[in-house]
């Protein structure tokens, strides 16, 4: 007992408006509903966490968990609680402080325990269709601060955990606990495949509709990283958790669910980090820079790409390396950094071309190619437009490139490139060149279920309006206003679970 009162837990139990009486019978009830009738809370013992810190024992972190999350409409987990996580002592101790309330970076039997947590936590909202006010994002800095030196060693799998037989005592979360069972190469396999599946589905469609197969199938996952597999199989294991935590978190933001998405990219890194595949580490680390640069925060974008490209390793590819340095320029961009955006995106080119090919990318990789190096520099160059109108041009001539290089089943990736292209049009003047993408744009729109796309619509939107008394502009404008869900004057706000 620390004798001080639990921050974390007051903040949210003043959040949550219960009474200390009305918590403890939920907390009874709620464990007899998760297979624990012998539990007996009172109000003397809330309010003893609460106000003494004191931290009750196994299942009521997890009781508490599923009851605020319910309560709230988004994940909250046991470190959202103030609570630490029990379990056996591993080799590695987590850190945990003021700046680092989440103890990052974890050991591999707390990220699984967390992953099958937040996986568990996250279907549950899903089923009963809540969606309510989101955490706050961390700072880029801080992820940053709490996981530089961790991600550049790496991992001793057959050191930190007994053999086969052992089991890692990864508990799942609240309605979603099922026996788990060793697995073998074939069902790894058929994993795999099934990821490779979502990959496309993410691109064609969007990270709505599928998005809680993605979280289902990374639950299950967990479950089978509570048992300790021969290292071969187990780092393929943790690289499917990390490829499936990716997607999550793509497919969270994408819907604008965006605490929720870079727990899940924070959580991908870790497993990643597990398996032995630290390149795939910092490229998750880097779509969380790319949340952070949709959302504004460019500052926090480049704190984390200094950890993804330092953390990837020697290892990493010059096509990853190049993927990395166009997320950094997009970066710089938004801060109207021309000089910096420029040289970075010279380096991006020449990765790219001294790519030899000699070596098969891995899977997560595939989807960047030539058009996507080009989509990319369009968008950097149009976000530059804003502060150096000069760039739209450039902007506009890597924006018809990515989409003559475009494949089939890149729609969401042709949208964006038809609205940096449109956007790159109204700032260049061209408000008929403008007018005629940004209708293949919404056109397209209908087909996909990405927020993002009328993230980037409504900041298009808002270039028309110097073109006020343009007959066809004003056409357009009233088509999106028609299409646009929410208020077109209002900016992309934090959701998430």
């Amino acid at each position: 007992m620390s004798r001080e009162p639990n921050t974390r837990l007051c903040d949210l139990f003043g959040l949550a408006g219960w009474s200390k009486g009305e918590l403890a019978r939920l907390v009874n009830r709620q464990a007899a509903a998760m297979g624990h009738p012998q539990l007996a809370t009172d109000t003397s013992r809330v309010r003893r966490w609460i106000d003494l810190g004191e931290t009750p024992r196994d299942p009521v972190p997890k009781v508490l968990a599923a009851l605020f999350t319910e309560r709230l409409g988004r994940v909250v987990t046991i470190e959202d609680l103030g609570f630490a996580r029990s379990g056996r002592a591993g080799k590695r101790r987590d850190v945990k402080g003021a700046e680092n309330p989440d103890g990052l970076p974890w050991a591999p039997d707390r990220t699984a325990a967390v992953l099958t947590e937040f996986t568990g936590m996250d279907l549950m909202l899903n089923r009963r269709g809540l969606v309510g006010a989101g955490a706050a994002l961390a700072a880029g800095s801080a992820l940053s601060s709490a996981m530089h030196d961790w991600l550049k060693t790496d991992p001793a799998i057959s050191q930190d955990a007994a053999r086969t037989s052992d089991v890692l005592h990864a508990d799942p979360a609240g309605y979603d606990r099922y026996e788990a069972a060793p697995i073998g190469s074939q069902e790894i396999e058929a994993l795999e495949r099934s990821v490779e599946v979502f990959r496309a589905w993410d691109a064609a469609r969007g990270g709505g509709l599928q998005r809680k197969a993605v979280v289902g199938q990374l639950n299950e996952v967990g479950g089978m990283l509570a048992y300790r597999h021969p290292d071969h199989l187990q780092r393929r294991l943790w690289g499917v958790a990390a490829n499936l935590a990716v997607l999550a978190g793509w497919m969270s933001h994408d819907v604008g669910l965006e605490p929720t998405a870079q727990k899940y990219f924070v959580i991908a890194a870790h497993a990643a980090r597990e398996g032995g595949d630290r390149p795939r580490a910092g490229e998750a680390l880097s779509r969380a820079a790319r949340q952070m640069v949709h959302l504004g925060r460019p500052d926090d974008a480049l704190d984390l790409m200094k950890l993804a490209k330092s953390g990837s390793g020697e290892q990493t590819l010059p096509r990853t390396r190049a993927m990395l340095h166009t997320i950094e320029a997009w970066a710089q961009a938004s801060m109207g950094q021309a000089q910096a955006m420029r040289r970075t995106l010279g380096e991006a080119e020449e990765l790219f071309v001294s790519d030899k090919g000699d070596v098969p990318p891995p899977s997560w990789m595939q989807m960047f190619d030539e058009a996507d190096l080009h989509g990319m520099q369009a968008l950097a160059y149009r976000t530059l437009a804003d502060h150096e109108p000069s760039a739209a041009a450039i902007a506009q001539n890597h924006a018809k490139q990515a989409l003559q290089l475009r494949e089939g089943g890149r729609q969401r990736s042709k949208i964006f490139d038809y609205i940096s292209l449109a956007s790159a049009c109204f700032i260049a003047d061209d408000p008929e060149q403008a007018d005629r993408y940004a209708r293949l744009a919404l056109v397209s729109m209908g087909e996909t279920s990405s927020h993002r796309t009328w993230d980037r619509l409504r900041e298009m939107y808002r270039l028309t309006g110097q073109y006020a008394g343009y007959a066809k502009i004003e056409d357009l404008r009233e088509e999106i206003e028609i299409a646009m869900p929410g208020s077109l004057s209002a900016k992309p706000k934090l959701k998430g679970i």
